[in-house]
């Protein structure tokens, strides 16, 4: 057995396309088999996926076959507000933007959704597993909040940020798979909050190139971090600080969230194998002692397809 993984490691590094290859052709047959009348719309929004959220692409393709091309509708539609920020050189355009989605959002919940391959695609979903506008109109509501670069008071409010989107996301996804209940949803909750902080620091090296800094204000000002030094990529002790007090709050509710595994649906676990790339960082960063700005830090996981196919073997999360 060990032998085998060994054999099926070293082919992945130095083949990282193939295993992915493999699972782009099963979604396909997925996608042709179970909505073939939205094809394109639905091929539209696994590209836009594949190129803008590579991870959650790869995270989708282990899905049920009949819930990939809802969720991939759901990660599109997430994708294109969370880019409005950085494809406008206005910030009313961003809101017009965002304008155009809520409305969309409206149509689609009444039943005429806009000619728009992301929204026509996400419209099926929501009708065809009941999907709640309440967590759609949380994630819209929050990417437009976060519009102006206004920044983080507190780590609270990170949190809070996360559980409107990374966790809303999931609890969809949980909807698409028909699956209701309270210890997935916690799970949700927790793993969200998790991918939220974590973000926020896989971030920071591209957020310092426009001179921007989303950490919690609180947490600089204890560990005597300035804004000019984040932005100046600084790898000195009060950003690794920082950063590993933003890092342990991640940790600790990915913790929590396994600590319950037990009770959680095996049906659920398919949702939760973001935790893999996510737990991969929070070691890697350790490793580069909380040092964002380490070009380790940068390298692509070339072995994330196998680490999910495992993770997915093994029922954990």
């Amino acid at each position: 057995m060990a032998a085998s993984i060994r054999c099926f490691l070293g082919r992945c590094s130095r083949n990282k396309s193939s295993f992915t290859s493999s699972l782009l052709a099963k979604y396909q047959t997925n996608v042709r088999f179970c909505v073939k009348s939205m094809s394109s719309n639905s091929q539209f929004c696994l590209e836009l996926v594949r190129k803008q959220d590579y991870e959650h692409f790869l995270c989708t393709l282990f899905l049920p076959e009949s819930a990939i091309a809802s969720v991939l509708a759901i990660r599109a539609f997430n994708v294109e507000i969370a880019t409005v920020r950085d494809v406008v050189s206005d910030h009313r355009l961003g809101q017009g933007r965002m304008v155009f989605w809520r409305e969309s959002l409206n149509k689609i919940y009444s039943g005429s959704a806009p000619s728009q391959p992301v929204a026509m695609e996400l419209s099926y979903a929501v009708h065809k597993h009941k999907l709640s506008k309440l967590w759609l109109s949380r994630i819209l509501e929050e990417r437009e909040r976060m519009l102006d670069d206004r920044p983080f008071h507190t780590v609270e409010e990170i949190e809070s940020y996360a559980e409107n989107t990374s966790s809303s996301l999931l609890y969809l996804t949980l909807e698409a798979l028909g699956i209701k209940d309270v210890n997935a949803d916690h799970a949700a909750s927790h793993i969200g909050r998790a991918q939220g902080l974590t973000t926020i620091l896989r971030a920071i090296p591209y957020n310092a190139q426009y001179k921007r800094v989303n950490l919690p204000l609180d947490v600089m000002a204890k560990h005597g971090l300035s804004q000019t030094a984040v932005v100046r990529g600084s790898q000195d002790k009060p950003m690794r600080d920082v950063v590993y007090e933003i890092a342990s709050q991640a940790h600790l509710h990915l913790s929590t969230a396994r600590s319950f595994k037990k009770e959680v649906p095996s049906s659920a676990l398919p949702v939760f194998l973001c935790t893999s790339p996510l737990s991969s960082y929070l070691k890697l960063l350790q490793k580069c002692d909380f040092d964002v700005f380490n070009p380790k830090m940068r390298k692509k996981d070339t072995l994330l397809p196998f680490k999910l196919w495992l993770q997915s073997k093994r029922k954990i999360y």
